[in-house]
């Protein structure tokens, strides 16, 4: 059986900045604010889904045949990893296009 949710993890963030490359083209992925969006992010979905993936009392399980059997930290799919990216990404990237400016544009009236 093919591992799907391994699948869709890869190919989501693939899309989101294919997207962003051929269509929206706002340039968030070219700014040190993105990057740092990211990682502060990260800091707190590490201990979040690290508590509900944990092996002693998992609050939301998967099925291992859809997954690829890698979790790190603690038990944590890293498909996870994938599907955070291009939700956080696609977020900001849609703000950013709604917002009608490019992020250098938006530091520049902002700052």
């Amino acid at each position: 059986m093919a591992a799907e949710y391994t699948i869709a993890a890869v190919a989501a963030p693939v899309a989101v900045v294919g997207l962003e490359l051929a269509v929206l083209r706002t340039g968030l992925l070219r700014t040190v604010r993105y990057w740092v969006t990211v990682a502060i992010s990260l800091a707190f979905m590490v201990p979040v889904d690290g508590w509900l993936t944990r092996p002693d009392a998992t609050v939301v399980h998967y099925a291992e045949e859809q997954i690829s059997g890698l979790r790190a930290p603690w038990h944590i799919p890293v498909e996870d990893y994938g599907f955070g990216l291009a939700l956080i990404t696609l977020t900001l990237l849609l703000w950013q296009r709604q917002r009608g400016r490019t992020p250098a544009e938006g530091e520049a009236r902002d700052g």
